[in-house]
């Protein structure tokens, strides 16, 4: 199970790499994207989900670390799906200024002659 997870986010991970180096706009907002996807599957999968561990501690028993589930790599990736939001939504902004700039969504603002 482990290598199909190490495939699959390797893929996403490539993907977005090569979505990165395209020249249009949207293609490296969309690179971008996956790249995060991938990298927060990959700090989830790596904090180990546990099926049969307790998100917290019942009331009234003493706390054992061994028992719960780590809250780190849920509260990480949280955090950066928040901030990739944000930050999507920032680059879409300039995205669509840049647009109206330059009249084209071409990286470098030149459309190749064909």
């Amino acid at each position: 199970m482990e290598l199909v997870i190490a495939l699959a986010i390797g893929i996403v991970f490539g993907s977005g790499i090569w979505l990165l180096l395209r020249p249009r706009s949207f293609q490296v907002l969309t690179g971008l994207m996956l790249m995060s996807y991938a990298v927060n599957l990959f700090i989830f999968i790596m904090g180990r989900v546990w099926l049969d561990k307790a998100p917290f501690t019942p009331a009234g028993t003493a706390v054992d670390p061994s028992q719960l589930a780590d809250p780190l790599p849920q509260a990480l990736v949280l955090t950066a799906i928040v901030i990739g939001f944000a930050t999507t939504a920032l680059y879409l902004v300039v995205m669509i200024g840049a647009r109206g700039l330059t009249g084209t969504d071409h990286v470098d603002g030149e459309e190749p002659e064909v």
